[in-house]
């Protein structure tokens, strides 16, 4: 009887010692399953053209430098009363900047006129201003996006204008970027003509 009393107390000690080594010894559970991921709250399909092509103007950076940039609290900042517009005609520029030292390229302070090797570039008005404005058809203004043509038809596209890059989109998001254009506000501002560059 002292015997059998001696084994069960062993076991009783033994027993959950090999279940706690054991649960130690087996592999990690699975994580849970993540949860499933939130639908988009505007799935392209459902977008119009204006819509899609509004998200591909900011995406694309377009205001970076048809939008003259103003002084703001933390530096240069959008002007935004100018959407688009380009370079304001009230800033005269009548010669390119002759580079000095390491120095290729030079942008004024509203981020709308460029000089480099090519002269002087200014940032096209892109409302849709009758007079002043982006005056293209949408063909033309594919056209110009793919081709590298100024309205499509005329001189070449004038760096820094990125054309190169944007030429890669397909189509209907050039139509889209167009559709979009057509619904900002129509600022009068007319930009001026490049100019050629030094010696030319």
């Amino acid at each position: 009887m002292r015997l059998l009393q001696h084994r069960v107390a062993l076991l009783s000690v033994w027993v959950p010692m090999a279940i706690a080594v054991t649960a130690c010894n087996q592999p990690p559970a699975a994580p849970p399953a993540a949860p499933a991921a939130a639908a988009a709250t505007a799935p392209a399909s459902t977008m119009t053209p204006a819509q899609r092509g509004e998200l591909l103007i900011y995406g694309g950076g377009c205001h970076d430098c048809h939008t003259p940039m103003k002084a703001g609290p933390n530096g240069a900042e959008p002007d935004m009363t100018k959407m688009l517009s380009g370079h304001p005609e009230s800033i005269t520029i009548t010669a390119p900047f002759k580079p000095v030292g390491p120095w290729f390229v030079a942008t004024n302070a509203t981020n709308t006129a460029w000089s480099g090797p090519w002269g002087v570039s200014f940032a096209a008005n892109l409302t849709p201003d009758k007079e002043t404005g982006l005056g293209m058809s949408e063909r033309n203004f594919v056209i110009a996006i793919k081709s590298g043509a100024h309205l499509g038809t005329a001189r070449p596209i004038l760096p820094p204008m990125p054309w190169q890059m944007y030429s890669h989109l397909p189509e209907d998001d050039l139509k889209a970027m167009y559709a979009y254009l057509q619904t900002i506000p129509a600022l009068k501002n007319q930009v001026p003509a490049p100019i050629p560059p030094l010696g030319k």
